[in-house]
């Protein structure tokens, strides 16, 4: 297995480790509820460097991706993100990705599941269609590290003044002293919080500028925190996990991210576009007749799986995709893809836990919401 920048650093803080997508990870240090309430009530640190890491540069280089998101991407000014999805010629999605715009280049951030499926892409694209780019992966030459959490910010704030001005979904490029590294404010939680981006042998130094500012009691407002309490935060938060909510086999419309989809690209004299799968898509959208992705809360304290069938009465009409016992909100959660009849706030379902039916209701998603 692969391992990150952070191993000796999850080794030496006894985390339990896990195969995840080809990587030793930690799946968590202390508990999982224990590490999701640390990241909603003060800050937790999480190793995200299994995440790929795509630098492009060259003159089609916003060809490329114009061609393979599904988003525009052509306004995005430079320091800023977007989120965004690559999907194949059927409208299914192959990755959902982060776009960063540099001065000079761009980055795409992708799952670790799909490094190699969603680089083989590029390539491939590239090759086809916008040949004058040079495609670099740098997951493994780089690390990176999200941190999240009510007080984060603050805590950052102690060595870097300009964090704390960075707008949602931008990002900033620092050097200190030989060393440069990127901070982006996105998240993947449902907190504030940013995510820096830095060479793989220089974590440590960056680690111990953001655990070690500042007296024992700041200290202790970010420990490190495992995948499993990042799983559980992104699900109150009501965010989709590729493999999950999201696959090759389901369109970004169905799953409710339709924001991220720009249907007229390709149609504003640009140049630019349309995106593979943009003409399956249209078709999707005139059909209206694929399952929809809804939030379900569950009488009881069982929790529901991928997997287990959602019915209306005796009737299978949908299928869990995430769910789990919320620890912030106390009862139990889950997303799931349903007949787009039964999609309404307040719809009665249930969901069949093993030789059980518990019942269940549509509700608002997300979950959780930061403040409320």
């Amino acid at each position: 297995m692969l391992r990150t920048p952070f191993y000796d650093f999850h080794v030496q803080h006894g985390a339990r480790l896990v195969d995840f997508a080809g990587w030793e990870m930690p799946i968590m240090y202390r508990s999982i509820i224990s590490e999701h309430q640390q990241v909603r009530t003060t800050g937790g640190l999480f190793d995200v460097s299994h995440m790929g890491r795509f630098k492009i540069t060259g003159r089609d280089t916003r060809r490329l991706i114009e061609r393979i998101a599904t988003r525009r991407v052509s306004d995005m000014k430079d320091f800023t993100c977007r989120y965004s999805l690559v999907c194949n010629e059927q409208g299914g999605i192959l990755d959902d990705i982060l776009i960063y715009r540099f001065e000079d280049d761009w980055m795409l951030v992708v799952n670790a599941s799909n490094r190699e499926k969603i680089l083989a892409h590029l390539q491939a694209v590239a090759a086809a269609e916008a040949p004058k780019v040079k495609i670099v992966d740098q997951t493994l030459t780089t690390g990176m590290l999200a941190i999240q959490g009510p007080r984060v910010i603050d805590q950052i704030a102690r060595f870097s003044s300009e964090v704390p001005t960075l707008k949602r979904y931008s990002f900033c490029v620092k050097n200190l002293m030989i060393v440069k590294f990127t901070i982006s404010r996105t998240g993947y939680t449902g907190e504030d919080g940013v995510e820096v981006i830095m060479p793989a042998k220089m974590p440590d130094m960056v680690r111990r500028m953001i655990l070690n500012s500042g007296d024992e009691e700041s200290q202790q407002l970010m420990l490190p925190c495992g995948l499993g309490a990042r799983d559980s935060l992104r699900l109150e938060a009501g965010m989709p996990l590729y493999g999950h909510e999201l696959d090759e086999q389901t369109d970004p419309l169905s799953a409710g991210l339709g924001f991220a989809v720009a249907l007229d690209k390709g149609d504003d004299g640009s140049g630019m576009g349309p995106f593979i799968g943009q003409s399956a898509l249209k078709r999707i959208v005139a059909e209206g007749s694929r399952p929809k992705l809804v939030g379900l809360k569950l009488e009881g304290k069982r929790t529901a799986r991928q997997g287990m069938a959602v019915k209306k009465g005796e009737v299978v009409v949908g299928k869990v995709t995430s769910g789990c016992l919320s620890p912030t909100l106390g009862y139990p959660i889950a997303m799931a893809y349903v007949d787009p009849a039964l999609a309404e706030v307040d719809t009665a379902l249930a969901v069949e836990l093993s030789s059980q039916q518990v019942e269940a209701k549509v509700v608002k998603m997300p979950f959780y919401k930061r403040g409320k």
